[in-house]
């Protein structure tokens, strides 16, 4: 949110208190995460910490996001007043949480105005922060909680005394004080924290230097060197919008200069990006979510995505490396392009906090949270310690840093309580229930239809939200239908949440292109076709790895191999079919051909019975395509391979 030409600077006081309570957020989040209270042998409840964290939120974007979603402006003495009530409120709420919750069950009423004031108080915000959308899709579910039982047919829920929806919707951790909430007030804010740190000490600068120093010197190099440093600090980012403008600043003008156009330069940013939530450790927080919700350690969600995200960056440098080859666009100019050696050198010290990161997760077994702390204090003394290009982290910008960091997560905070209020409703109703027996049915039980259907669903509903709130609503709407039809639960979470990510590419609302096409200064839409053209793989991906769970790590090693070489190489053939291009330009016979064996490839063994004879079809088709194209292309003098320059 931009703040609009002339709007008048806030009075100093509400400057003071926005930043005060900005850098409040991070501060609580840190001590709740590093187990202060508890270590001064204070007795707090999970939900007492959140309604803090909520009452801090709610105040902050009253005071600090105008109702016309602008930011900055003296506040207007009704957003004071509803600033002041969120604050008292949830801070009571806070305060006396226990006695709330024990005289509840006798006297319902007692939390009736606090029930009232979060809610409203949370629907104007969310509304602020993210528009009408999510707003109108909240709004409508609690309405469905209010006369649900009043709906005809399949479609009908439990009767919930509109009293007690209100008290377990807004006090109870089966609404907003529950755990999508707890995982934005304590992993978010750790994670986002630690990038923040990470960014202000020269993080992402180092990324982009190591990605053009490893891919510079190959053809497509710029666009390469964009994959790299999109996956890198995309992993850490949380933001599919943020990475594309981190990187893309750098990585779009050095592709339009290497001569990709403008539209293709800013979708393979976008694309780029949008992996960087799909990308272990972080996973745009959403992988914290995912093992609240499979009840497994964060452990194995990161093991389970780690493959389809590498195939997915591998699917992409085939494409990178055979559109230039294609197009004729070789390497970087050597000049701009820095010394691998030099770049490690200067940079020696940013691999550590992930070290620690890592190593605090699989080693020592802290929660994410902890992880994220240790890894963020290990950055803290670095940066202080070890300059990267002249500059050092400095003490001051440190504490300058706290209140960005709260403001930068009000809208994930507001966005997971909301989808506290849809999650209650479909527990309280019984609707989620009837949503999966629904869906189910009306694809007459057939796995293939309900997928498509999910993706479908998953890409509209994902639209302009980020990336833990795709996840969120997803999971609590689509993930069960496709589990019962008995796909492995783990495969079903990543299935939604990588067609919830592909919004971010696919139009009309596609944010991460249009970001993308901002910075490279061209047509939005025709940027979103060009990153969808590209990103192809990431469509057919989540089906695979559907059928085939080898592809998430599931199963023995032989298996888990052979998967991933076969859906590589499927790639890389469809990928030449649609470029048109391999070790010279395809005719449209050889196109059709070499897409017939990757198709023959991509199709999983384990899909029906006596399935391992489409690979072999393939794998056999293929290399007799591939052979034939490259002895033609040696004998009339023209090879290329993703070597330096090609041919």
């Amino acid at each position: 949110m931009a703040e609009p030409a002339g709007t008048a600077a806030p009075r100093s006081f509400e400057r003071w208190l926005i930043t005060v309570l900005a850098a409040a957020l991070p501060v609580v989040g840190i001590a709740w995460s590093g187990d202060l209270p508890l270590e001064l042998g204070w007795q707090i409840y999970t939900q007492q910490y959140l309604a803090l964290v909520l009452a801090l939120t709610l105040g902050l974007v009253f005071l600090h996001v105008r109702a016309d979603r602008s930011t900055g402006g003296p506040a207007p003495w009704y957003d004071l007043a509803a600033a002041a009530l969120c604050l008292g409120a949830a801070g009571i709420v806070a305060v006396f949480y226990q006695s709330i919750d024990e005289e509840l069950p006798y006297n319902p009423l007692l939390g009736l105005p606090f029930a009232i004031v979060l809610l409203v108080s949370l629907t104007e915000a969310l509304r602020r922060l993210t528009g009408l959308t999510l707003t109108i899709i909240v709004a409508l579910f609690f309405l469905y909680g209010l006369v649900g039982h009043l709906v005809p047919g399949r479609l009908a829920g439990n009767f919930v005394p509109p009293v007690s929806l209100l008290n377990t919707l807004m006090l109870g951790e089966a609404g907003i004080l529950g755990v999508p909430t707890r995982i934005a007030a304590t992993v978010v804010i750790v994670f986002v924290l630690f990038g923040a740190i990470l960014n202000r000490a020269g993080g992402s600068g180092y990324f982009t230097d190591l990605a053009l120093a490893l891919m510079g010197r190959y053809r497509g190099g710029s666009a390469k060197m964009a994959i790299v440093a999109s996956s890198l600090f995309g992993s850490i980012s949380g933001s599919a919008v943020s990475n594309v403008a981190t990187t893309g600043i750098v990585t779009i003008p050095l592709m339009r200069k290497a001569g990709f156009a403008p539209a293709t330069a800013g979708g393979i940013e976008a694309v780029a990006s949008t992996g960087g939530q799909l990308m272990p450790p972080i996973m745009g927080a959403a992988a914290f979510l995912m093992a609240r919700d499979l009840d497994v350690p964060y452990s194995e969600v990161v093991v389970a995505a780690l493959l389809p995200a590498l195939l997915y960056y591998g699917a992409l440098f085939i494409q990178a490396d055979l559109r230039a080859a294609r197009s004729g666009i070789a390497r970087i100019e050597a000049a701009r392009i820095p010394r691998l050696g030099r770049v490690l050198v200067r940079g020696w010290h940013f691999p550590v906090p992930f070290a620690a990161l890592i190593g605090g997760i699989f080693v020592l077994n802290f929660e994410p949270e902890k992880a994220g702390l240790f890894a963020a204090a290990a950055m803290v003394v670095l940066g202080f310690a070890v300059a990267f290009d002249g500059a050092r982290l400095k003490p001051m910008e440190a504490v300058r840093i706290l209140p960005q960091v709260g403001l930068a997560v009000l809208d994930i905070i507001v966005i997971t309580a909301a989808a506290g209020i849809i999650i209650g409703v479909l527990n309280r109703t019984g609707l989620s229930f009837a949503l999966t027996q629904n869906l189910v049915s009306l694809v007459d039980k057939s796995l293939p239809l309900l997928l498509v259907a999910a993706a479908a669903i998953s890409i509209l509903l994902g639209m302009g939200m980020p990336t833990i709130s795709v996840y969120v609503l997803l999971a609590a709407l689509m993930a069960p239908s496709i589990k019962q039809l008995g796909v492995e639960p783990m495969a079903a979470h990543l299935f939604v949440l990588y067609f919830g990510m592909m919004s971010m590419i696919t139009p009309p609302v596609a944010i991460a292109a249009f970001a993308a096409a901002s910075l490279a200064r061209t047509a939005p839409m025709r940027t979103a076709w060009e990153a969808m053209r590209f990103g192809w793989p990431a469509y057919v991906m989540p089906f695979l790895f559907v059928f085939s769970p080898s592809l998430i790590l599931i199963g023995e090693p032989g298996p888990v191999v052979l998967a991933a070489a076969t859906a590589l190489a499927g790639v890389w053939l469809v990928t030449a079919a649609i470029v048109g291009y391999f070790a010279r330009d395809l005719t449209a016979v050889m196109r059709l051909g070499f897409a017939l064996a990757g198709l023959l490839l991509l199709v999983p063994s384990g899909a029906f019975p006596r399935g391992y004879l489409t690979d072999i079809a393939g794998a056999a088709l293929g290399l007799a395509l591939a052979s034939h194209e490259w002895l033609a292309a040696r004998r009339f003098g023209r090879v290329d391979s993703p070597g330096r320059d090609g041919g």
